[in-house]
C-alpha cells in the first residue's frame, strides 16, 4: 500500500474549503496527473455521487470511477475507485481554524492481489504524484502546508 497525506491551512471558511475540495469535479485544477473529472451520478459531493476521473498514466490515459462512500458535509468525504489493478482510496478532511480552515488530503493506493509485491516501487511513484498534486492543491485553496 503507498500513502500520501497532506494538510493545507487555507483562508477558506470550512464549509467554502470542503465544497472545492469534496467535489471532485474540481480535481483537474489542482492536480496535475488527472486529465478530466466529470460527474456522472448523484448530486455534487453527496453520498452515492460517483465522477469518472481520468489520469495520465503509461501507454494511455486512465478513467477511474470514483464513487463517494462516505459524507459528512462539512467535516469529511471517502471516495473510492477499483480497477482490476488497484484500489484508490481517498478521504478529504476539514477543520475549522480560525477564520480559515485546515484540509487534510488523505490518499491511498493498494495494488490488488498478488500485484501487491510491487508496493515499494509503487510508494516511491505515488510520493513524487503526492508531492505535485499537493503543491497545486496548496495553490488552488491560497494555502500553506501544514506538518501532518
Amino acid at each position: 500500500m503507498a500513502r500520501y497525506v497532506t494538510r493545507v491551512a487555507t483562508p477558506l471558511a470550512a464549509d467554502d474549503a470542503f465544497a472545492y475540495v469534496a467535489d471532485l469535479t474540481n480535481f483537474a485544477e489542482w492536480d496535475p496527473g488527472v486529465r478530466r473529472s466529470v460527474q456522472v451520478a448523484g448530486a455534487v459531493a453527496e453520498l452515492g455521487a460517483a465522477y469518472d476521473v481520468t489520469v495520465a498514466a503509461m501507454p494511455r490515459d486512465l478513467t477511474l470511477r470514483y464513487e463517494v462512500v462516505e459524507h459528512d458535509a462539512p467535516r469529511t468525504s471517502l471516495v473510492v475507485a477499483r480497477s482490476t489493478v488497484f484500489t484508490s482510496t481517498d478521504r478529504i478532511t476539514v477543520e475549522p481554524d480560525g477564520t480559515g480552515s485546515i484540509v487534510t488530503y488523505d490518499a491511498e493506493l493498494t495494488l490488488n492481489g498478488p500485484l501487491g509485491l510491487f508496493d515499494p516501487v509503487l510508494r516511491l511513484a505515488f510520493g513524487r504524484i503526492g508531492d505535485r498534486a499537493a503543491a497545486g492543491l496548496r495553490r488552488a485553496l491560497d494555502g500553506t502546508a501544514v506538518p501532518a
